[in-house]
């Protein structure tokens, strides 16, 4: 498959962030330090900023290139990003969190019980085509919220391509049902664990707060984008000709070609995916009930892992081996992942770290970013958040990067502002994940396009509009958070 030019020159995350921080590293040789000074709220048992306290510090000096002896240079950003923090959350606790879950997911798909339940879904509901996209859409959508799906949509639309040809559906329906379906999910979820999650852990939140309020908003975004995908397809399947995708000889002989599905749903899929499902309400038993946090949870992720793993080799759909092999490719697909987060915590570490009575570059930077936003109303503020982050994700498309990248700076930032830090995950996660429906620098939307012969202009030309809809929603579910000071 060849990439559009746009993809091919997009430089990579990791030379961006690089620059980033020699770009921060500068700025601490600008930027004079400054801190504020912090007091005991009695009713939250937290330490909260002081209103009107910030001051310089006098003896502040930039940072090195290179630095000896434990102290932080710019050339030592990377491992001292990694290693800092705690078990508890970013960066050391965050990595070891997506490599672990990664490993478990690893697992969990090479058993291709998720993608044997799926085609057999397909199967069963593709004759009655008024469920047919419903279902499959909400489907994805809860891949999505649950566990990021993402990339895996590429491989659905293959699969999918010549049966919603045959239904009399188009390749833009087929991206619609499974990889938009999937992003929906990923921006509205409540538990996704390299998306949500991490945002909430390092902005020092209960990981799962503000679940009903999430959910809530999960089920309206997948009704808009049903209501969406119906519509379109029902005019495509009434006029072939409307498809921007349309033409009469690739359409003919694709009709032609009925295609081929044959599902195997095993009882060992069935008990897998039952498994699965009862270690997903372990999970959220475990985050309301006993307040699971970043270690436990990814125990409990590995622990599934382990016990799917098991099945898989006593039922001999793996073997034990290739169990090993399948943990060790799941971890591998998200190291950089993990990576990211710790050397984007390096930014914090270059700039003088995030506690904000210790004299740190970024707390003058936070302080002079308030000043302008204070003079702002919250709700204004709030947005502004969620358009930063919507702009930002075109250069970072990772969720977990992202979000390493950010909420370090907008945590503290709507403390300043006298926002929840409720509300920055929130415009984090809407941001971040709507956007990766349009934008050329997602590759699993690239892929998705690839598969189904659909131009990324031609999609960009068919989904702004659409997009239009999702950030005016989004931006309606911020003003009403702020309003109800959502925490």
């Amino acid at each position: 498959m060849t990439l559009p030019k746009t993809q091919r020159e997009m430089p990579d995350a990791f030379i961006i962030l690089f620059f980033v921080v020699l770009f921060a590293a500068l700025i601490t040789h600008i930027v004079p330090a400054g801190f504020f000074e912090v007091a005991l709220n009695p009713d939250t048992n937290k330490k909260e900023l002081v209103a009107g306290s910030f001051q310089f510090a006098t003896d502040y000096v930039g940072v090195p290139l290179f630095a000896e002896h434990g102290e932080v240079g710019f050339l030592n950003f990377a491992f001292e990003g990694m290693v800092s923090g705690s078990k508890w959350g970013s960066a050391i606790g965050v990595m070891m969190f997506i490599i672990l879950t990664g490993g478990a997911f690893g697992i969990i798909m090479q058993t291709k019980a998720v993608d044997n339940g799926i085609l057999a879904l397909i199967d069963k509901t593709k004759n009655f085509e008024l469920a047919f996209i419903p279902i499959l859409f909400i489907l994805f959508s809860a891949g999505g919220a649950i566990f990021g799906m993402g990339e895996e949509a590429i491989a659905f639309c293959i699969v999918l391509l010549p049966l919603m040809r045959a239904i009399g559906y188009d390749g833009i329906t087929t991206v619609l049902v499974t990889y938009v379906a999937t992003q929906i999910g990923f921006a509205a979820s409540w538990m996704n664990p390299f998306s949500v999650a991490i945002a909430q852990g390092i902005a020092d939140l209960p990981l799962m707060s503000g679940l009903e309020f999430r959910v809530v908003m999960w089920s309206v975004f997948t009704s808009i984008g049903i209501i969406f995908t119906m519509r379109y397809a029902q005019k495509i399947k009434q006029t072939p000709e409307l498809s921007p995708v349309y033409s009469a000889d690739e359409l003919a002989s694709e009709l032609s070609n009925k295609p081929s599905i044959k599902p195997q749903f095993t009882l060992t899929d069935a008990l897998i995916l039952s498994t699965f499902m009862l270690g997903i309400v372990w999970v959220i038993w475990g985050v309301i009930a006993r307040g699971y946090y970043i270690p436990e949870l990814a125990s409990q992720f590995f622990t599934l892992g382990c016990v799917i793993g098991l099945i898989a080799v006593v039922c001999k759909r793996l073997r034990v081996n290739q169990v090993a092999d399948s943990f060790k490719k799941g971890a591998q697909e998200l190291l950089p992942a993990a990576m990211i987060v710790g050397m984007a915590k390096g930014i914090v570490i270059i700039l003088g770290g995030d506690q904000a009575d210790t004299p740190s570059v970024l707390n003058t930077l936070l302080f002079y970013t308030g000043q302008f936003l204070g003079q702002l109303p919250e709700t204004v503020s709030a947005v502004f958040m969620y358009l930063f982050q919507s702009v930002f994700n075109f250069f970072i498309a990772s969720g977990s990067g992202q979000a390493a990248l950010t909420m370090p700076i907008m945590a503290p930032l709507a403390d300043i502002l006298g926002l929840p830090r409720q509300i920055a995950v929130l415009a984090f996660q809407l941001g971040d994940g709507f956007t990766n429906i349009i934008i050329p620098t997602s590759a699993s939307l690239i892929g998705c396009l690839g598969v189904t012969k659909v131009d990324w202009l031609v999609w960009a030309k068919f989904i702004w509009r659409f997009m239009l809809l999702l950030a005016t929603v989004s931006i309606a579910f911020i003003v009403f958070a702020v309003a109800i000071n959502f925490s």
